[in-house]
Protein backbone atom coordinates (compact mmCIF):
# COMPACT_ATOMS: atom_id res chain seq x y z
CA UNK A 1 0.00 0.00 0.00
CA UNK A 2 1.78 3.16 -1.19
CA UNK A 3 -0.84 5.79 -0.35
CA UNK A 4 0.49 7.45 2.80
CA UNK A 5 -2.83 9.05 3.70
CA UNK A 6 -4.71 5.75 3.51
CA UNK A 7 -2.04 4.12 5.64
CA UNK A 8 -2.47 6.82 8.27
CA UNK A 9 -6.25 6.34 8.27
CA UNK A 10 -5.81 2.62 8.87
CA UNK A 11 -3.34 2.97 11.72
CA UNK A 12 -4.33 6.11 13.63
CA UNK A 13 -7.01 5.57 16.29
CA UNK A 14 -6.91 8.60 18.57
CA UNK A 15 -9.70 11.15 19.11
CA UNK A 16 -10.60 12.98 15.91
CA UNK A 17 -9.15 10.38 13.54
CA UNK A 18 -11.27 8.55 10.96
CA UNK A 19 -10.50 5.06 12.25
CA UNK A 20 -10.73 6.16 15.85
CA UNK A 21 -14.16 7.63 15.16
CA UNK A 22 -15.34 4.41 13.54
CA UNK A 23 -14.05 2.20 16.34
CA UNK A 24 -15.78 4.32 18.96
CA UNK A 25 -19.14 3.21 17.53
CA UNK A 26 -18.58 -0.36 18.75
CA UNK A 27 -18.27 -1.95 22.17
CA UNK A 28 -14.64 -2.85 22.90
CA UNK A 29 -13.36 -5.30 25.54
CA UNK A 30 -10.85 -3.48 27.72
CA UNK A 31 -10.20 -5.17 31.07
CA UNK A 32 -10.78 -8.34 33.01
CA UNK A 33 -13.51 -8.04 35.61
CA UNK A 34 -11.05 -9.46 38.13
CA UNK A 35 -8.80 -6.40 37.71
CA UNK A 36 -11.30 -4.22 39.60
CA UNK A 37 -12.32 -4.66 43.24
CA UNK A 38 -15.18 -2.81 44.94
CA UNK A 39 -13.70 0.26 46.67
CA UNK A 40 -10.30 -0.97 45.47
CA UNK A 41 -7.46 0.77 43.69
CA UNK A 42 -8.22 2.58 40.42
CA UNK A 43 -6.52 1.06 37.37
CA UNK A 44 -4.76 3.11 34.71
CA UNK A 45 -5.17 1.96 31.12
CA UNK A 46 -5.10 3.22 27.54
CA UNK A 47 -7.85 2.79 24.96
CA UNK A 48 -7.95 4.32 21.47
CA UNK A 49 -5.24 6.81 22.40
CA UNK A 50 -6.97 8.05 25.56
CA UNK A 51 -5.55 7.83 29.07
CA UNK A 52 -8.30 6.43 31.28
CA UNK A 53 -8.90 5.05 34.74
CA UNK A 54 -11.23 2.25 35.74
CA UNK A 55 -12.67 1.59 39.18
CA UNK A 56 -15.40 -0.48 40.82
CA UNK A 57 -17.56 1.42 43.26
CA UNK A 58 -19.00 0.27 46.58
CA UNK A 59 -22.09 -1.18 44.84
CA UNK A 60 -20.00 -3.09 42.30
CA UNK A 61 -20.62 -0.77 39.36
CA UNK A 62 -17.72 -0.04 36.99
CA UNK A 63 -16.59 3.47 36.18
CA UNK A 64 -14.51 4.29 33.10
CA UNK A 65 -13.25 7.89 33.00
CA UNK A 66 -10.70 10.21 31.59
CA UNK A 67 -8.00 10.10 34.23
CA UNK A 68 -8.13 13.89 34.71
CA UNK A 69 -10.46 15.52 37.19
CA UNK A 70 -12.44 18.26 35.36
CA UNK A 71 -11.65 20.72 38.17
CA UNK A 72 -7.88 21.21 37.81
CA UNK A 73 -6.89 18.10 35.79
CA UNK A 74 -5.28 16.20 38.68
CA UNK A 75 -5.29 12.48 38.00
CA UNK A 76 -8.07 10.33 39.43
CA UNK A 77 -5.54 7.51 39.69
CA UNK A 78 -4.53 9.02 43.03
CA UNK A 79 -8.18 9.35 44.03
CA UNK A 80 -10.05 7.76 46.93
CA UNK A 81 -12.50 5.10 45.75
CA UNK A 82 -15.15 5.36 48.46
CA UNK A 83 -18.88 5.32 49.08
CA UNK A 84 -20.04 4.82 45.46
CA UNK A 85 -17.69 7.33 43.89
CA UNK A 86 -14.12 8.41 43.32
CA UNK A 87 -12.87 11.47 45.14
CA UNK A 88 -10.05 13.59 43.72
CA UNK A 89 -7.44 14.05 46.45
CA UNK A 90 -6.48 17.55 45.24
CA UNK A 91 -9.62 19.37 46.42
CA UNK A 92 -12.02 16.59 47.37
CA UNK A 93 -14.42 16.74 44.43
CA UNK A 94 -16.21 13.43 44.07
CA UNK A 95 -17.74 11.76 40.99
CA UNK A 96 -19.93 8.71 40.44
CA UNK A 97 -19.38 6.04 37.76
CA UNK A 98 -21.37 8.09 35.21
CA UNK A 99 -19.06 11.07 35.73
CA UNK A 100 -21.58 13.13 37.68
CA UNK A 101 -20.10 15.40 40.32
CA UNK A 102 -21.76 14.50 43.62
CA UNK A 103 -19.68 16.57 46.03
CA UNK A 104 -17.60 19.77 45.82
CA UNK A 105 -15.93 19.46 49.20
CA UNK A 106 -13.91 22.70 49.07
CA UNK A 107 -16.81 24.91 47.89
CA UNK A 108 -19.32 26.50 50.33
CA UNK A 109 -22.84 25.07 49.88
CA UNK A 110 -24.27 28.37 48.61
CA UNK A 111 -21.60 28.48 45.86
CA UNK A 112 -21.87 24.82 44.91
CA UNK A 113 -22.49 24.12 41.20
CA UNK A 114 -21.87 20.37 41.08
CA UNK A 115 -24.92 19.78 38.90
CA UNK A 116 -23.05 21.63 36.11
CA UNK A 117 -19.82 19.62 36.41
CA UNK A 118 -19.22 16.27 34.78
CA UNK A 119 -16.11 14.16 34.32
CA UNK A 120 -15.64 12.54 30.91
CA UNK A 121 -16.99 9.04 31.43
CA UNK A 122 -17.84 6.12 29.16
CA UNK A 123 -20.46 3.40 29.43
CA UNK A 124 -19.19 0.08 30.73
CA UNK A 125 -20.82 -3.34 30.77
CA UNK A 126 -19.63 -6.69 32.07
CA UNK A 127 -20.16 -10.08 30.49
CA UNK A 128 -18.45 -13.37 31.25
CA UNK A 129 -15.49 -11.91 33.09
CA UNK A 130 -14.78 -9.03 30.72
CA UNK A 131 -15.38 -5.29 31.01
CA UNK A 132 -16.54 -3.72 27.75
CA UNK A 133 -16.38 0.00 27.01
CA UNK A 134 -18.41 2.10 24.56
CA UNK A 135 -16.74 5.39 23.61
CA UNK A 136 -19.24 6.70 21.07
CA UNK A 137 -22.46 8.63 21.61
CA UNK A 138 -23.34 7.70 25.19
CA UNK A 139 -27.05 8.02 24.48
CA UNK A 140 -26.94 5.64 21.50
CA UNK A 141 -24.96 2.63 22.66
CA UNK A 142 -26.07 -0.63 20.98
CA UNK A 143 -26.19 -4.05 22.63
CA UNK A 144 -22.95 -5.92 23.18
CA UNK A 145 -22.02 -7.89 20.04
CA UNK A 146 -23.44 -11.41 19.80
CA UNK A 147 -20.05 -13.02 19.17
CA UNK A 148 -20.33 -16.72 19.99
CA UNK A 149 -17.21 -16.87 22.16
CA UNK A 150 -18.36 -13.81 24.11
CA UNK A 151 -21.74 -15.39 24.87
CA UNK A 152 -20.60 -18.68 26.37
CA UNK A 153 -22.09 -19.55 29.77
CA UNK A 154 -20.06 -17.75 32.42
CA UNK A 155 -18.82 -20.97 34.02
CA UNK A 156 -17.46 -22.13 30.65
CA UNK A 157 -15.88 -18.87 29.48
CA UNK A 158 -12.21 -18.00 29.61
CA UNK A 159 -10.04 -15.14 28.36
CA UNK A 160 -6.37 -14.22 28.03
CA UNK A 161 -4.74 -10.81 27.65
CA UNK A 162 -1.30 -10.02 26.19
CA UNK A 163 -0.06 -6.57 25.19
CA UNK A 164 1.79 -6.23 21.90
CA UNK A 165 4.17 -3.36 21.18
CA UNK A 166 3.01 -2.44 17.68
CA UNK A 167 0.07 -1.00 15.78
CA UNK A 168 -3.21 -2.87 15.97
CA UNK A 169 -3.49 -3.46 12.22
CA UNK A 170 -0.26 -5.37 11.71
CA UNK A 171 -1.00 -7.38 14.85
CA UNK A 172 -4.52 -8.30 13.70
CA UNK A 173 -3.46 -9.13 10.15
CA UNK A 174 -1.52 -12.14 11.42
CA UNK A 175 -4.85 -13.75 12.27
CA UNK A 176 -6.19 -13.41 8.73
CA UNK A 177 -3.00 -14.60 7.01
CA UNK A 178 -3.35 -18.36 6.77
CA UNK A 179 -0.22 -19.23 4.77
CA UNK A 180 2.27 -18.17 7.44
CA UNK A 181 1.20 -21.07 9.69
CA UNK A 182 3.35 -23.67 7.98
CA UNK A 183 6.41 -21.44 7.95
CA UNK A 184 6.53 -19.31 11.10
CA UNK A 185 4.88 -21.85 13.41
CA UNK A 186 5.63 -25.22 11.84
CA UNK A 187 8.30 -24.59 9.22
CA UNK A 188 10.33 -26.98 7.14
CA UNK A 189 11.46 -28.79 10.30
CA UNK A 190 8.02 -28.77 11.91
CA UNK A 191 5.34 -31.30 12.62
CA UNK A 192 5.21 -34.42 10.47
CA UNK A 193 3.35 -36.84 12.75
CA UNK A 194 -0.23 -36.11 11.70
CA UNK A 195 -2.97 -38.60 12.46
CA UNK A 196 -4.39 -40.22 9.35
CA UNK A 197 -7.75 -38.45 9.71
CA UNK A 198 -6.29 -35.05 10.70
CA UNK A 199 -7.28 -32.60 7.93
CA UNK A 200 -4.59 -30.09 8.92
CA UNK A 201 -2.03 -32.39 7.29
CA UNK A 202 -3.13 -31.00 3.94
CA UNK A 203 -2.01 -27.55 5.00
CA UNK A 204 1.45 -28.93 5.67
CA UNK A 205 1.47 -30.82 2.38
CA UNK A 206 0.27 -27.81 0.35
CA UNK A 207 1.87 -24.67 1.74
CA UNK A 208 0.60 -22.48 -1.10
CA UNK A 209 -3.19 -22.27 -0.82
CA UNK A 210 -5.47 -20.44 -3.17
CA UNK A 211 -8.08 -18.00 -1.90
CA UNK A 212 -11.54 -16.58 -2.16
CA UNK A 213 -12.42 -13.38 -0.30
CA UNK A 214 -15.66 -11.50 0.19
CA UNK A 215 -17.15 -8.67 2.22
CA UNK A 216 -19.64 -9.55 4.96
CA UNK A 217 -22.04 -7.43 6.98
CA UNK A 218 -19.54 -7.67 9.85
CA UNK A 219 -16.35 -7.16 7.85
CA UNK A 220 -14.54 -9.58 5.54
CA UNK A 221 -14.10 -13.33 5.12
CA UNK A 222 -11.65 -15.54 3.27
CA UNK A 223 -11.59 -19.17 2.26
CA UNK A 224 -8.18 -20.72 1.73
CA UNK A 225 -8.49 -24.00 -0.12
CA UNK A 226 -6.10 -26.84 -0.88
CA UNK A 227 -6.44 -30.29 -2.46
CA UNK A 228 -6.95 -33.11 0.03
CA UNK A 229 -7.61 -36.81 -0.62
CA UNK A 230 -9.16 -37.65 -3.95
CA UNK A 231 -12.50 -35.93 -4.37
CA UNK A 232 -12.05 -33.61 -1.39
CA UNK A 233 -10.94 -30.06 -0.64
CA UNK A 234 -9.40 -28.80 2.60
CA UNK A 235 -11.00 -25.46 3.51
CA UNK A 236 -9.88 -22.87 6.06
CA UNK A 237 -12.22 -19.94 6.78
CA UNK A 238 -11.32 -16.79 8.72
CA UNK A 239 -13.06 -13.49 9.37
CA UNK A 240 -12.21 -9.93 10.18
CA UNK A 241 -15.09 -8.36 12.11
CA UNK A 242 -15.53 -4.70 13.00
CA UNK A 243 -13.98 -3.01 14.75
CA UNK A 244 -10.92 -5.14 15.61
CA UNK A 245 -11.96 -8.82 15.81
CA UNK A 246 -10.57 -11.86 14.04
CA UNK A 247 -11.81 -15.43 13.84
CA UNK A 248 -8.63 -17.35 13.03
CA UNK A 249 -8.98 -20.79 11.40
CA UNK A 250 -6.93 -22.93 13.77
CA UNK A 251 -9.81 -25.02 15.12
CA UNK A 252 -12.32 -27.35 13.50
CA UNK A 253 -15.28 -25.45 12.03
CA UNK A 254 -17.92 -27.60 13.73
CA UNK A 255 -16.68 -26.83 17.25
CA UNK A 256 -15.44 -23.27 16.73
CA UNK A 257 -16.20 -20.92 19.63
CA UNK A 258 -13.19 -18.63 19.81
CA UNK A 259 -12.75 -14.92 19.15
CA UNK A 260 -9.64 -12.77 19.20
CA UNK A 261 -9.76 -9.01 19.69
CA UNK A 262 -6.85 -6.75 18.71
CA UNK A 263 -7.70 -3.72 20.80
CA UNK A 264 -5.78 -0.53 19.94
CA UNK A 265 -4.46 1.06 23.13
CA UNK A 266 -2.82 3.80 21.08
CA UNK A 267 -1.20 3.88 17.65
CA UNK A 268 1.80 1.83 18.81
CA UNK A 269 0.39 -0.60 21.39
CA UNK A 270 -2.29 -3.29 21.11
CA UNK A 271 -4.01 -5.50 23.65
CA UNK A 272 -4.60 -8.98 22.32
CA UNK A 273 -7.64 -10.55 23.98
CA UNK A 274 -8.48 -14.16 23.27
CA UNK A 275 -11.77 -15.55 24.51
CA UNK A 276 -13.21 -19.02 24.31
CA UNK A 277 -14.24 -22.05 26.34
CA UNK A 278 -12.17 -23.13 29.33
CA UNK A 279 -11.58 -26.54 27.77
CA UNK A 280 -10.75 -25.12 24.33
CA UNK A 281 -7.34 -24.75 22.64
CA UNK A 282 -6.61 -21.36 24.16
CA UNK A 283 -2.82 -21.61 23.87
CA UNK A 284 -2.69 -21.46 27.67
CA UNK A 285 1.03 -22.19 27.84
CA UNK A 286 1.70 -19.19 25.61
CA UNK A 287 -0.02 -16.88 28.10
CA UNK A 288 1.68 -18.09 31.27
CA UNK A 289 4.68 -15.83 30.72
CA UNK A 290 3.64 -12.36 31.80
CA UNK A 291 5.79 -9.75 33.45
CA UNK A 292 4.28 -8.47 36.71
CA UNK A 293 1.65 -5.82 36.04
CA UNK A 294 2.57 -2.26 36.95
CA UNK A 295 0.36 0.78 37.49
CA UNK A 296 1.57 2.46 34.26
CA UNK A 297 -0.95 3.24 31.53
CA UNK A 298 0.78 0.55 29.44
CA UNK A 299 1.81 -1.70 32.32
CA UNK A 300 -0.74 -4.51 32.03
CA UNK A 301 -0.38 -8.02 30.65
CA UNK A 302 3.08 -7.68 29.09
CA UNK A 303 4.87 -10.75 27.75
CA UNK A 304 8.26 -11.60 29.26
CA UNK A 305 9.58 -12.50 25.81
CA UNK A 306 10.38 -9.10 24.33
CA UNK A 307 12.42 -7.30 21.70
CA UNK A 308 14.92 -6.44 24.44
CA UNK A 309 15.74 -10.13 25.02
CA UNK A 310 15.22 -11.24 21.40
CA UNK A 311 12.06 -13.06 22.55
CA UNK A 312 14.37 -15.58 24.29
CA UNK A 313 15.29 -16.95 20.87
CA UNK A 314 17.40 -20.14 20.91
CA UNK A 315 19.57 -20.21 17.78
CA UNK A 316 20.74 -23.78 18.44
CA UNK A 317 17.14 -24.93 18.67
CA UNK A 318 16.39 -23.03 15.46
CA UNK A 319 19.15 -24.92 13.64
CA UNK A 320 17.98 -28.32 14.90
CA UNK A 321 14.20 -28.46 15.14
CA UNK A 322 12.40 -25.11 15.37
CA UNK A 323 11.83 -22.76 12.48
CA UNK A 324 12.24 -19.74 14.76
CA UNK A 325 13.91 -20.88 17.95
CA UNK A 326 11.20 -18.91 19.79
CA UNK A 327 8.96 -20.77 22.22
CA UNK A 328 5.20 -20.27 21.87
CA UNK A 329 2.86 -19.70 18.93
CA UNK A 330 1.75 -16.31 20.23
CA UNK A 331 5.31 -15.25 20.97
CA UNK A 332 6.40 -16.18 17.45
CA UNK A 333 3.65 -13.95 16.05
CA UNK A 334 4.55 -11.21 18.50
CA UNK A 335 8.22 -11.24 17.52
CA UNK A 336 7.42 -10.93 13.82
CA UNK A 337 4.72 -8.27 14.03
CA UNK A 338 6.81 -6.17 16.42
CA UNK A 339 9.83 -6.60 14.14
CA UNK A 340 7.90 -4.65 11.47
CA UNK A 341 8.28 -1.53 13.62
CA UNK A 342 5.83 0.32 15.84
CA UNK A 343 3.74 1.08 12.75
CA UNK A 344 4.46 -0.75 9.49
CA UNK A 345 5.59 1.44 6.61
CA UNK A 346 3.11 0.09 4.07
CA UNK A 347 4.91 1.81 1.21
CA UNK A 348 7.68 -0.77 1.54
CA UNK A 349 5.38 -3.78 1.20
CA UNK A 350 5.10 -5.93 -1.91
CA UNK A 351 1.83 -7.75 -1.46
CA UNK A 352 1.22 -11.05 -3.26
CA UNK A 353 -1.80 -13.18 -4.24
CA UNK A 354 -1.47 -14.86 -0.83
CA UNK A 355 -2.30 -11.47 0.74
CA UNK A 356 -5.77 -11.15 -0.79
CA UNK A 357 -7.45 -11.10 2.62
CA UNK A 358 -5.06 -8.40 3.83
CA UNK A 359 -5.90 -6.26 0.80
CA UNK A 360 -9.65 -6.88 1.07
CA UNK A 361 -9.73 -6.07 4.78
CA UNK A 362 -7.74 -2.87 4.45
CA UNK A 363 -10.08 -1.73 1.69
CA UNK A 364 -13.13 -2.57 3.82
CA UNK A 365 -11.72 -0.69 6.80
CA UNK A 366 -10.73 2.32 4.72
CA UNK A 367 -14.13 2.59 3.08
CA UNK A 368 -15.91 2.25 6.42
CA UNK A 369 -13.71 4.83 8.17
CA UNK A 370 -14.04 7.32 5.32
CA UNK A 371 -17.82 6.82 5.14
CA UNK A 372 -18.22 7.40 8.86
CA UNK A 373 -16.05 10.51 8.73
CA UNK A 374 -17.98 11.84 5.74
CA UNK A 375 -21.60 11.41 6.83
CA UNK A 376 -21.73 9.20 9.93
CA UNK A 377 -22.78 6.05 8.06
CA UNK A 378 -21.76 2.78 9.67
CA UNK A 379 -21.36 -0.90 8.75
CA UNK A 380 -24.51 -2.95 9.35
CA UNK A 381 -23.00 -4.76 12.34
CA UNK A 382 -22.71 -1.52 14.31
CA UNK A 383 -26.48 -1.28 14.54
CA UNK A 384 -27.31 -4.98 14.56
CA UNK A 385 -25.09 -6.92 17.00
CA UNK A 386 -26.95 -10.14 16.16
CA UNK A 387 -25.15 -10.26 12.81
CA UNK A 388 -22.04 -11.47 14.59
CA UNK A 389 -23.81 -14.77 15.28
CA UNK A 390 -23.58 -15.64 11.59
CA UNK A 391 -19.78 -15.55 11.51
CA UNK A 392 -17.67 -18.66 12.16
CA UNK A 393 -14.10 -19.61 11.41
CA UNK A 394 -12.24 -22.90 11.25
CA UNK A 395 -11.30 -25.72 8.92
CA UNK A 396 -13.09 -28.70 7.39
CA UNK A 397 -12.93 -31.18 4.54
CA UNK A 398 -15.64 -31.11 1.87
CA UNK A 399 -16.42 -32.88 -1.35
CA UNK A 400 -14.87 -31.09 -4.33
CA UNK A 401 -18.31 -30.68 -5.89
CA UNK A 402 -19.22 -28.20 -3.13
CA UNK A 403 -18.23 -24.81 -4.47
CA UNK A 404 -17.52 -21.35 -3.11
CA UNK A 405 -19.38 -19.54 -1.66
CA UNK A 406 -22.15 -22.08 -1.01
CA UNK A 407 -19.74 -24.42 0.79
CA UNK A 408 -19.57 -21.97 3.72
CA UNK A 409 -23.35 -21.65 4.01
CA UNK A 410 -23.72 -25.42 3.74
CA UNK A 411 -21.22 -26.02 6.52
CA UNK A 412 -22.86 -23.37 8.70
CA UNK A 413 -26.20 -25.11 8.20
CA UNK A 414 -24.62 -28.42 9.18
CA UNK A 415 -23.22 -27.13 12.47
CA UNK A 416 -26.21 -24.98 13.44
CA UNK A 417 -28.83 -27.53 12.42
CA UNK A 418 -27.16 -30.95 12.41
CA UNK A 419 -30.49 -32.82 12.40
CA UNK A 420 -31.47 -31.20 9.12
CA UNK A 421 -28.06 -32.00 7.64
CA UNK A 422 -28.37 -35.65 8.67
CA UNK A 423 -31.82 -35.88 7.12
CA UNK A 424 -30.53 -34.52 3.83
Amino acid sequence: MSNKRDSEILTQVGPGTAMGGLMRQFWIPALKSSELVADGDPVRFMLLGEKLIAFRDTSGRVGIMDHRCPHRCASFFFGRNEEDGIRCVYHGWKFDVAGNCVDMANVPPHQDFKQKVKAKAYKAEERNGLIWVFMGDQDAAPELPHIAAAMLPEDDANSFFVMRNCNWLQAMEGDIDTSHLNFLHLGSMGRVDFEKDDPTQFGALHKDPEYFTTDTECGTMYAAYRPADEGEIYWRFAHFMFPCWALAPFKAFKSYAIARAWVPLDDEHTMFIMMGAKDGPNETNDFDHHLPNTTDFLGRWRCDQTFANDYMMDRDLQRKSSYTGIEGIHQQDQAITESMGDITDHSLERLAPSDQMITATRKRLLNAAKAYQKDGSLPAAAGDPALYREQRGGFFLASDDRKWPEVYDQEMAAVTNPQREAAE
